[in-house]
């Protein structure tokens, strides 16, 4: 079970449902959740398996809604490629790629990793992850 440590200031109902809006994007539920009991925060253990070609990463930091580092609306404004084809980045790993929850139809709440120095079009440097964010937190690991 993974631990998350707590780093950000407590988010309201009223400022998620604020971003959302200013954002025009539905969060999926157990994502509002997280966010809602612990809006971002470092993630123990946070090993995950990309592919079996890719490998691991390590999970470096959740992000959050409000005025820390590592905020959600900053990470919009940076990653509009991702926004295009129907992603936010909600978490990064130490080399700057994005683990990303789906926002669009197709891939609503599904989790991805987007390794952002593959020079590929659309979804080809997208890698499947989990079917929901609690999936995805339960299949964080230790390094064994």
């Amino acid at each position: 079970m993974v631990i998350i440590e707590k780093t950000h200031d407590n988010l309201s109902i009223g400022n998620l449902e604020i971003f959302e809006k200013n954002q025009n994007i539905t969060l999926p539920k157990d994502y509002r959740d997280f966010l809602l009991e612990y809006n971002g925060g470092y993630p123990n253990p946070g090993i995950y398996k990309i592919s079996d070609e890719l490998g691991e990463s390590i999970l470096n930091i959740f992000y959050g809604i409000g005025s820390m580092y590592d905020n959600l609306k900053k990470k919009f404004d940076i990653f509009d490629e991702i926004l295009e084809i129907g992603f936010i980045p909600i978490a990064d790993d130490p080399s700057g790629n994005q683990i990303c929850i789906g926002i669009s139809k197709e891939c609503f709440g599904q989790i991805f990793h987007w390794a952002h120095d593959e020079e590929h079009d659309k979804m080809e440097n997208m890698y499947f992850l989990s079917n929901n964010f609690n999936e995805f937190l339960d299949s964080l690991y230790e390094e064994q």
